[in-house]
């Protein structure tokens, strides 16, 4: 999901978020309520150890009735995990794959931000349906990613979308272990999805959050989630490589016609020495304030050069304020929607609170591609791009990961670029880099959120990616 681009400059935002109007439901009105205690009962007493602090959640879930929403006619899961000791509640909304759910693969679904809610991927990209009208009737989405997976929308970290909390999480490592506590639960209320394939997918600063997810889920070894690859949408992940090339791409180098005049280009030439020097003692240090230090600089100095042309920081053929009007806002705060689904507070698309957290610490520019060798010597990891993105743009993409260190770093680099096709019409839609584990795909003609810009392709290298085409 996009950034908050006036957060991005100033580096400070106001804190808002609902927190005061939550009206938590009755235990009685949910189908299943599943303790940590029960999950910890039947895991080894070394595993008991380390997975402790299970103990403090308790999922909380439900069937919402497709009939009602008609979002899709396919079964659904809506619910909270909750540690009521820390006061932190993550909302979930589960779909069912059209085709074969007893044998589909499970794939995690998250929007970035910070704060930024994955219920909007649900309705403006890759979900079952869209809200188009203001009747707000929902309308099928032919190329939706549960045609042959069955797919959970989170909305994390908490304060994000329908989820809360009276506290905060400011990283990715702690967003992640959120994460981690909400899967496991969910795969054993729901045994019957615990042997499928699962996949961890997302975009933008879900660059953060999705190598550090399955890190974090690999680290244990007696889990429940099967885990088999990742896949990465024009995501933050390297900032140092990345704001290389923000220059480039506003400049005409990036496979469209320059946006910003010399000026403006010179401009941020002459301040990436400085941001590449800060984002550098970041890396060394992963200090707090350092890294904050890096992220207020960077953003108003050089990505700011751009930002304050009047374009869109998530298309560069577009300008501010371009695009065409959706009612999922209607829609979600709706008491229909929020009754049947069993939300407890106002959805927001993004929270503030949430991108002034993570700011605080820093995260933004820490080194989390770091984990991204551990990861490749066990699973597959897809890096994809429209190339019409500017904030994480496919150029910067493209570069950090052919300047990655592991094993297979060599051959990688030296592996042909390879066409992507639609099946039936054979139109290029793309090109793709695979060897190994590791695979880097451009596709043309999409911003930031390649699903609701080239849903055809989109559909296309998901199915292809699920189904192992590039598997090593």
């Amino acid at each position: 999901m996009k950034f908050s681009v006036s957060a991005l400059l100033v580096g400070l935002v106001a804190s808002v978020h609902a927190d005061g109007n939550v009206q938590r439901i009755p235990d009685s009105e949910w189908d299943h309520i599943l303790h940590g205690s029960d999950i910890l009962s039947q895991r080894s007493a070394e595993t008991a150890k380390t997975d402790g602090y299970l103990a403090d959640y308790t999922l909380r879930s439900r069937i919402v009735d497709p009939s009602v929403l008609k979002v899709d006619t396919v079964k659904q899961l809506s619910g909270y995990i909750d540690d009521d000791a820390n006061d932190k509640h993550l909302f979930f909304w589960f779909f069912e794959s059209r085709n074969n759910p007893a044998k589909d693969p499970v794939v995690l679904w998250l929007n970035g931000g910070p704060g930024c809610s994955s219920m909007n991927g649900l309705f403006t990209e890759l979900g079952p349906a869209t809200i188009p009208r203001s009747d707000l009737k929902p309308v099928r989405n032919n190329y939706s990613w549960n045609n042959n997976a069955s797919v959970i929308f989170v909305d994390q970290p908490v304060n994000t979308g329908f989820s809360y909390s009276g506290t905060s999480v400011g990283t990715s490592v702690a967003s992640a272990k959120d994460l981690y506590s909400l899967l496991t639960f969910f795969f054993k209320q729901y045994p019957q999805y615990a042997t499928q394939d699962f996949h961890i997918s997302g975009e933008s600063y879900a660059g953060h959050y999705i190598p550090v997810t399955a890190a974090e889920i690999l680290s244990h070894a007696d889990r429940n989630i099967n885990l088999k690859s990742i896949l990465v949408g024009n995501g933050m992940t390297e900032p140092l490589t990345q704001y290389d090339y923000y220059r480039p791409m506003a400049c005409g180098e990036g496979g469209y016609k320059a946006v910003l005049g010399q000026s403006d280009c010179r401009a941020m030439d002459n301040a990436l020495p400085e941001c590449k020097r800060r984002i550098k003692s970041c890396y060394d240090t992963e200090n707090d304030s350092t890294c904050q230090s890096a992220t207020n600089y960077c953003n108003g100095n050089v990505l700011g050069v751009y930002s304050r042309s009047g374009k869109d920081v998530y298309d560069i053929r577009k300008n501010n304020g371009e695009g065409t009007p959706e009612y999922s806002t209607q829609f979600l705060n709706s008491n229909n929607t929020r009754k049947a689904i069993g939300a407890e507070r106002k959805w927001t698309l993004c929270d503030n609170s949430v991108y002034q957290a993570f700011s605080n610490t820093g995260d933004w520019m820490k080194p989390i591609y770091r984990v991204v060798p551990g990861l490749l010597a066990k699973i597959p990891v897809l890096i994809y791009a429209g190339d019409a993105d500017y904030i994480c743009n496919w150029l910067g993409n493209r570069a950090w990961a052919k300047a990655l260190e592991w094993p297979g770093k060599a051959a990688f680099n030296q592996a042909p670029v390879q066409p992507l096709k639609l099946g039936g019409s054979g139109k290029e839609y793309g090109k793709v880099t695979h060897s190994g584990n590791f695979n880097f795909m451009q596709i043309y003609g999409a911003g930031h959120m390649v699903p609701e810009d080239q849903p055809v392709s989109s559909l296309d290298f998901f199915n292809r990616w699920i189904w192992g085409e590039w598997k090593n």
